[in-house]
């Protein structure tokens, strides 16, 4: 178990700068970059690494207060996924912004390529397909592989950084990240616990999902890309996203493997036709 942060003082009136955000997740990162990094190499089915008390509570806490209504945000709802989604980051407070543009600080950026060994890591200051999430009762996400690319299909994903921010959340509300093997078979299950940051890696092998929350409170998540030129795998490919049903979901097996073929070749024809997502709001 990797060491908690030093605890800092708040007050409700002054929150944390994005800054100080930056600074306290990198010194973080940094102070614990050789467990994390051993971690990191050794997970399976999917290279992650995953750091507790990644920031203050008192920190968070106020975060979570000042989140969105979750009815506000832009609902995905199909066979593959429901959960609310949004990146209007200049609608919402501003320590929303904050924490979210914090994980691309050059620092940040930075411990995070010590951590992993990855090459030429790039934030994303546009959010593609990222920004912050909320999940409610029923809510899921069956298991899928990223899109290989940006929006402009220029860089490779090779990293997912969730953030979880909702106080006392346990594995019993449902929530956690699933990690899959290839089919998929018994998935890793990774408890989406308040203050923890997971960082995964996203390639072509890379199927995790969402289980199905069962509580009438709100599952939040702070989520970053980065991107490289390089890939995971130091191989070309190419997809978008995929999406399969679980071992438990027969239709949906059948189902989401003739959308995949479908979506994959529309996007190998055409591959502009499913790239970035217009996002209303790019900036704090």
């Amino acid at each position: 178990m990797v060491s908690s942060p030093r605890r800092l003082g708040y007050s409700r009136d002054v929150p944390p700068t994005r800054s100080e955000l930056a600074s306290t997740i990198a010194e973080r990162l940094e102070r614990d970059a050789e467990a994390l990094r051993a971690a990191f190499a050794a997970a399976r089915p999917v290279r992650h690494f995953v750091a507790d008390d990644l920031l203050p509570a008192e920190w968070l806490e106020a975060l979570n207060r000042v989140l969105p209504d979750p009815s506000t945000l832009a609902l995905k709802s199909s066979l593959r996924e429901r959960k609310r989604v949004g990146v209007a980051v200049r609608e919402y407070a501003p320590l929303v912004g904050d924490t979210l543009f914090a994980f691309q600080d050059p620092r940040v950026v930075a411990a995070i390529a010590a951590i992993t060994g990855l090459t030429g890591l790039e934030a994303d200051p546009t959010l593609y397909a990222s920004g912050i999430s909320a999940m409610g009762d029923g809510d899921f996400l069956n298991p899928h592989l990223d899109n290989s690319h940006d929006g402009d299909q220029q860089r490779y994903r090779v990293l997912n950084l969730l953030l979880y921010v909702s106080p006392g959340w346990d594995a019993a509300r449902g929530g956690s990240l699933e990690l899959w093997e290839h089919g998929p078979r018994a998935p890793r299950a990774i408890e989406a616990r308040f203050a923890r940051l997971v960082v995964m890696e996203t390639g072509p092998e890379s199927w995790h999902s969402v289980d199905r929350i069962s509580s009438p409170d709100t599952r939040w998540c702070v989520s970053n890309y980065y991107f490289s030129k390089r890939s995971v795998t130091g191989r070309d490919y190419r997809h978008v996203t995929t999406f399969a049903g679980r071992p438990d979901e027969p239709f949906k097996r059948v189902a989401l493997a003739v959308d995949g073929a479908v979506l994959n070749a529309l996007g190998r024809a055409f591959p502009r036709l499913l790239g970035r997502t217009k996002h209303r709001m790019r900036d704090a």
